[in-house]
């Protein structure tokens, strides 16, 4: 049999950041060229034996976990049988030990008994790596004597080691356990049968939205049982289906499972269950323009920054839900106007080309000195500088216009957008050809986010994407990553040798 190969995207959360928690709330997700992958091919029977499952992360100290795969169907188990997953190892991945677990069940009970015995007649080899961006490359860059840039980051071969154990490795706040993990279930439902391969070849249709709304919800779950408690799932969402406008499902489809082991999985995570009511809508920044990363190097208990707020929200719940319900306003106006500016370039790309090109050389405050333009490119250049106020509003205004994250991070005892990052974006945006920007996510130290101009005639020096990097690489432990938005609809079926040094990876196993 075939390597199995399946990738999924990283995540930035623009904006919805602790609403997203909330179903009545929505979140703007970017899904990131920056990508998961897994790669499976049937074991060597001689060495390990039959229903032996090693799993190697390549770019990790001691990240070799060995399994051994057994099937309970006595009297008390489902008729399909119950996947038992043990280490043999003496250590495991807990994250990786349930996606093997969880997914093996699953196949017992969509495609029986034999057909999983008999794809474990060999065993398995599992082969799982992330791209350079989930982890910080500043003291590679460092060891390499390269500056901290975008060509420099170009440099470092694909899957670079990091040199520490998986404990130890800096993120860089991109959801990489979301990716893994559905990576490595859309991967063994595909070497199982229990999907096909096709679902994931191609855009999102009507015929593979079924075995993607599968992975999904199996990823969904793996990952809230992994972690030991139902978060919004955005990440794993967007891993999935790309980018887009998520709406969370409501906990209690999957808390059944999270609280008796032995419920049977498949008449809860199958997509024909109407309790799985989360919304997906595509979405995409609008074009030319560029989503663009720093790695502070800093990171943030993400976990810990939830719960402070969550028990602020709980404690002021009035103030909290007027507030909550003003941002939300925000982000999906946001979330509109980005799609007004793609609607532009569709009706009119001349035009929508011309009004980037005209601020990428200007800062935001000089967008409206010519007086002659006419009405489409000022229209345009509205819909430009509506996106660049909101970036401005939604981090740090509510209802009055009055500051709002930071008395929410004030009065939880959370720096949601701490000074330092403050300072980085009102820098960063003002530069010339720079949209807006802000703290993705739960916000904290991990990351900031920019959107940029990007037109495709400019010369390399005078791109705003240039005046960026200049102005980071003078800022102490900032670092750009290369991830951008990703054209690729979330999950995908990979060939081995078409992705840059990973057959490498597997070849040397």
């Amino acid at each position: 049999m075939a390597s199995t190969v399946v990738s999924s995207p990283g995540k930035v959360l623009l904006a919805g950041g602790y609403l997203v928690l909330d179903p009545q709330y929505s979140g703007v997700v970017v899904a990131t060229s920056s990508r998961f992958y897994t790669a499976i091919r049937p074991g060597n029977a001689a060495e390990g034996g039959s229903n032996t499952i090693r799993v190697r992360s390549a770019q990790f100290v001691d990240a070799t976990w060995v399994y051994r795969f057994k099937v309970h169907d006595g009297p008390n188990a489902p008729q399909a049988g119950v996947a038992q997953v043990a280490s043999s190892s003496g250590s495991g991945n807990k994250f990786v030990q349930l996606a093997l677990e969880k997914t093996l069940s699953l196949a017992l009970e969509i495609t029986g008994v034999q057909a999983v015995i008999s794809a474990l007649a060999s065993g398995l080899e599992i082969m799982i790596v992330g791209d350079n961006d989930f982890y910080s490359q500043q003291e590679q860059l460092q060891k390499m004597g390269l500056p901290p840039d975008l060509a420099s980051l170009a440099r470092i071969p694909p899957f670079a080691p990091t040199g520490v154990m998986l404990p130890d490795v800096s993120k860089t706040g991109l959801g990489s356990s979301a990716a893994l993990i559905t990576s490595l279930v859309t991967a063994l439902l595909v070497h199982f049968t229990v999907v096909p391969p096709s679902a994931f070849a191609g855009p999102v249709s009507q015929s593979s939205r079924q075995a993607r709304e599968l992975a999904h919800n199996l990823a969904q779950f793996v990952h809230c049982f992994a972690q030991g408690k139902v978060g919004s799932g955005f990440d794993v969402a967007s891993a999935v289906f790309g980018s887009q406008i998520y709406k969370r499902f409501s906990p209690e489809v999957i808390q059944p499972l999270m609280e008796d082991a032995t419920l049977p999985l498949a008449p809860i995570l199958r997509p024909e269950n109407v309790a799985w009511n989360y919304r997906v809508e595509p979405f995409c920044l609008p074009p030319h323009t560029r989503l663009l990363l720093a790695d502070i190097h800093a990171g943030s208990n993400t976990p810990l920054l939830v719960s402070q707020v969550l028990r602020w929200r709980k404690e002021k719940a009035a103030e909290a839900h007027a507030l909550w319900t003003a941002l939300d306003q925000l982000n999906m106006s946001l979330a509109a106007t980005l799609r007004r500016l793609t609607e532009f370039y569709s009706a009119d790309s001349q035009e929508y080309l011309k009004t980037l090109k005209y601020i990428s050389s200007l800062q935001s405050v000089q967008w409206f000195a010519n007086t002659m333009m006419e009405q489409p490119q000022i229209s345009c250049l509205e819909a430009f500088y509506e996106a660049h106020l909101l970036t401005e509003v939604i981090p740090r205004f509510s209802m009055s216009l009055k500051h709002a994250q930071h008395p929410m991070g004030t009065l939880s005892g959370v720096e949601i957008e701490p000074e330092q990052q403050t300072r980085l974006l009102d820098e960063s945006v003002s530069l010339a050809g720079i949209i807006g920007g802000g703290v993705p996510g739960a916000g904290g130290f991990d990351a900031i986010w920019l959107l940029v101009c990007d037109p495709p005639e400019d010369l390399p020096d005078m791109r705003p994407l240039s005046r960026i990097e200049r102005l980071w690489s003078s800022k102490a432990g900032v670092t750009p990553l290369l991830a951008e938005e990703s054209d690729r609809p979330g999950l995908c079926i990979e060939s081995l040798a078409e992705v840059p040094g990973l057959k490498e990876l597997v070849n040397a196993v």
